[in-house]
């Protein structure tokens, strides 16, 4: 009896394999398929400090005045431009030889201490230094083959402190021509009968060099024009192309010795024969310099300066790459790219902080294969919101305005496919749980803001950890 079938066993015997079958293909898809589970929770980081790692490039500000400032609620600053590379751009957004880590802008004197008499005192008997406008500046650009000029800031206070010095620069000068023309009288066997006006014409024509100035609040369009950023910016001119920015201590020995060397490099071959501007150096010597002391300083400055930056021909509009990472504080603050110089008043309506995030995140990189094995127990668009920043532009068409950027930043923890392993602790015996990856995912807006005429606009990034 137990060998015989019957209709019902059959149902029931196929019932139980279909139901076997369907139990051990759902299984088996169980065991080889992962499911997601999010859980929202208080932040049990612990770690004092998170990392920002970024890569801006700023399209229209020098590397020489980039800096970043890190500010937080908690009451600490700092500059971190010395940790950071930077990368000089061309106008195209090309780099620009190679990139310089810890950058610093050099320390430099920004007026000659060793000159007392003010500035009122030295224009008692006429000024030396050549007030110029755009029209004259053409004039002595086209008339003099060097030519020296102070674009200055009647309100800058590193222009103030640098007049008197400026002037004695352009009587020192004035010395040496007048030196020039007694020199040839005397070889010349002839008498002075000069009249004042032809006597004054003569030392114009040995003028070494002219010494001029330009004030950029009264010739605003001229110092656009030019591409000056910054007060005092100290132009040199050789047969009406400028040569650079001088970038040396400004005591009037040093640009003296500046001033000859520039004079050297022009002749070339021939700077042995005439070179014009020599004798200043003994003149200016005799100016400023009033003990043995002062003679051995001047040498030293002299043998270590900076003689000159030179600025790219083929573009009025250089740029600049930032990037490396910041350390900073698990709580609210902000960091900032700006202007700053220790050497000049920058001019606000000047700076252009239009800037391109190449890249912003923050955590531990992740690397390529991380990215590509690690994050596939993670929902699409997980790793988009931890950058969401990259490749955007943000151009200022304005002056005194730049753009603000506002980052809420969240911590999110995840098992990261086959990257997280349990580990064995030989002391318990046992396996110890997996340690999860931590990763930031951001929310971010932007705006554009507007600053007084004042002030020195700023790219900001403001982050709510």
């Amino acid at each position: 009896d137990l060998l015989e079938g019957t209709r019902r066993g059959s149902v029931l015997s196929t019932l139980a394999v279909f139901t076997m079958g369907l139990l051990f293909f759902l299984e088996t898809k169980a065991f080889l398929s992962s499911t997601l589970k999010t859980n929202l929770a208080l932040d049990g980081n612990t770690e004092s400090q998170i990392r920002v790692n970024f890569n801006v490039t700023m399209m229209d500000l020098k590397c020489e005045f980039a800096t970043i400032d890190v500010v937080s609620v908690l009451g600490t600053q700092q500059n971190v431009t010395q940790h950071v590379q930077k990368f000089n751009l061309n106008q195209g957004g090309i780099r620009e030889g190679y990139g310089q880590r810890n950058k610093k802008q050099h320390d430099v004197q920004l007026f000659d201490s060793t000159i007392e008499e003010t500035i009122e005192e030295l224009h008692a008997d006429g000024e030396d230094a050549v007030s110029l406008d755009e029209k004259m500046l053409g004039i002595a650009l086209q008339a003099n083959s060097y030519v020296f000029v102070d674009f200055f800031a009647g309100w800058c206070s590193h222009c103030r402190d640098l007049a008197p010095t400026w002037e004695t620069l352009a009587e020192v000068m004035a010395e040496v021509a007048e030196n020039r023309v007694e020199k040839k009288l005397e070889n010349s066997g002839q008498e002075h009968d000069y009249s004042d006006e032809e006597y004054q014409a003569a030392v114009e024509v040995e003028l070494p060099v002219l010494i001029g100035k330009i004030d950029c609040v009264d010739h605003h369009d001229l110092c656009m024009k030019r591409q000056i950023q910054a007060y005092p910016t100290l132009k040199f001119f050789v047969d009406g192309e400028v040569i650079g920015d001088y970038r040396g201590h400004r005591t009037v020995v040093e640009m003296a010795h500046f001033i000859e060397q520039m004079e050297k490099e022009h002749k070339g071959k021939d700077a042995d024969t005439d070179v014009s501007t020599t004798e200043a150096k003994d003149v200016a010597a005799d100016r400023t310099l009033q003990s043995p002391e002062h003679e051995e300083y001047a040498r030293e400055l002299s043998a270590g300066r900076h003689k000159i930056t030179h600025s790219w021909q083929d573009s009025e509009h250089p740029g600049c790459q930032l990037s490396g990472f910041l350390l900073v504080d698990r709580a609210p603050g902000n960091f900032h790219i700006q202007a700053q110089s220790k050497n000049h008043d920058l001019a606000a309506h000047m700076t252009n902080v239009s800037h391109i995030i190449n890249h912003l995140s923050f955590g531990k990189p992740m690397s390529k294969y991380f990215i590509k094995e690690g994050l596939k127990n993670t929902p699409e668009g997980f790793f988009e919101s931890t950058r969401p920043f990259n490749g955007n532009a943000y151009v200022t068409r304005n002056e005194h305005e730049a753009h603000h950027h506002y980052l809420k930043v969240i911590t999110t923890e995840f098992d990261a496919e086959q990257m997280n392993k349990k580990t064995y602790d030989k002391d318990t015996k046992k396996f110890l749980a997996a340690v999860p990856t931590r990763a930031y995912q951001i929310l971010q807006s932007s705006q554009l803001s507007l600053y007084k005429n004042d002030i020195v606009p700023e790219a900001k990034f403001t982050y709510d950890l």
